[in-house]
């Protein structure tokens, strides 16, 4: 019995604050001054959604609640309800009072005071002259109204958004069509040199700005003078200082330019395409038509010639031939003895090149007698390169009187007396032809008479 009781005295309390409840709903729409804004028309059967009972203080704290962008505003001190000392500070109800009919404006903005300085985006130079429509679209929320360029110049943007949406990059708000000095070094193609001076247009045909090629040639292609043959990496040889200075260093190859070739031009050589028409280093690959020599000495020109000039200062060693330069030889100039620039046709006997006063009596080698160091200082032992020693009367002869035929087949001359002295022969063979048996080579006439 007992716990029936309290079960009916609980459920009488229940009842009681259930009955308060609905006494207080039905009070306070009895009291509702009026019908609450076309915004707020869901909230007219929810009292409690804006007010708490018998508290009118709280009221900006349930305002909040719902309106949770402009609580955000007023801790962070930014916007309107954030910037503006009173908007931050009062409550909710002394400027937007409700109750007052589906049509009824509780924003209270007077547009000719509204001071948006105290906003996020303050007005300044040109915007201050542009009216309110002309930013804060009709039936949107003012605060919702982009503060981004591009938001509201998108339909009158030259560049079609191509450069992106910070047109404060450029353009200030005082005249949209002056533009503040644009960073082009914060770009992937810094401006240097003679492209600083270059207007925009130049290289921004038709508002172009972005993902323009950044190479020589998308730019230069037209005057490029060697007609595509080099490639397309200009930077190789060009800079932007000067269009005309070229800087390659050719050492960095594989044939640096030494002498006479680093007076000549590129084209001289690079009559093809640089990259894929590759050059031989060899110098025929050059000269090949100006070889006086047609091929007949090699293509080792470097043997001989040197880079800084090609026809002086030849360094042939002649030791490495057939024919060593040796006495006289030795200074004598090529050309007295290469008489054609086949050089290879030049013959190696003396008498080719030097008159042979003994007109061949004396054969053809002439180093038997005579050295390069002086061709009148001839030696020859006729006792030792012969088997007919000169003595007596017969070293004071001259050589011809003994070889008197010109260019015999040999000189190889008989020995005995009779076959010079035959015509001087007193006895007219009587005694026979062994002379020496009585005459001497000391004197014919000095005899030596043996038993």
């Amino acid at each position: 019995m007992k716990r029936h009781a309290a079960t009916f005295v609980i459920a009488g309390v229940l009842l009681a604050l259930q009955g308060q409840a609905i006494s207080q709903s039905l009070i306070e729409k009895l009291v509702m001054p009026g019908p609450l804004v076309e915004g707020h028309a869901k909230l007219e059967s929810q009292c409690a959604k804006c007010h708490e009972p018998f508290s009118r203080h709280s009221q900006t704290r349930l305002c909040l609640d719902c309106h949770k962008e402009i609580s955000d505003d007023r801790a962070r001190n930014k916007g309107f309800h954030g910037r503006e000392r009173r908007a931050s500070t009062l409550q909710c109800n002394q400027c937007h009072t409700e109750h007052k009919g589906r049509g009824a404006d509780i924003n209270q903005l007077d547009r000719e005071t509204f001071d948006h300085d105290q906003t996020n985006f303050r007005l300044v130079d040109a915007h201050k002259r542009v009216p309110c429509d002309g930013c804060h679209a009709e039936k949107k929320s003012f605060r919702k109204t982009s503060s981004i360029c591009f938001d509201c110049h998108r339909k009158v943007d030259p560049h079609q958004g191509r450069l992106g949406e910070r047109c404060d990059n450029c353009h200030t708000a005082t005249k949209w069509r002056e533009t503040k000095p644009f960073d082009h070094g914060k770009t992937k193609f810094p401006l240097q040199g003679a492209h600083r001076k270059v207007a925009c247009a130049t290289c921004h045909a038709g508002q172009l700005y972005k993902d323009l090629p950044s190479s020589c040639v998308s730019c230069h292609r037209l005057q490029d003078i060697h007609a595509d043959r080099y490639g397309d990496k200009c930077e190789t040889c060009h800079d932007q200082n000067s269009w005309k200075t070229s800087h390659f260093n050719h050492d960095k190859t594989k044939f640096p330019l030494r002498g006479g070739h680093a007076r000549v031009g590129c084209d001289t050589c690079h009559t093809g395409h640089l990259y894929r028409d590759k050059l031989a280093t060899t110098c025929v690959s050059c000269h090949r038509k100006q070889d006086p020599h047609k091929g007949r000495l090699g293509e080792r020109c470097e043997r001989c010639h040197n880079v800084t000039d090609w026809r002086k200062n030849l360094s042939f060693d002649h030791e490495l031939t057939r024919f060593p330069l040796i006495g006289l030889h030795a200074s004598v100039a090529c050309e007295e003895c290469h008489r054609t620039p086949a050089y290879k046709d030049t013959p190696v006997a003396c008498e080719k090149c030097h008159k042979d006063f003994h007109q061949g009596r004396l054969g053809t080698a002439c180093g038997n007698c005579h050295n390069p160091n002086g061709w009148a200082r001839w030696r020859f032992d006729h006792a030792r390169q012969t088997r007919f020693p000169l003595v007596g009367a017969h070293e004071r002869l001259m050589c011809e009187a003994c070889h008197k035929a010109k260019s015999p087949p040999n000189l190889r001359l008989a020995t005995n007396c009779v076959s010079c002295h035959l015509g001087a022969d007193v006895h007219r063979g009587a005694f026979g032809q062994d002379c020496e048996r009585c005459h001497v080579a000391t004197g014919w006439r000095k005899l030596n008479i043996r038993n």
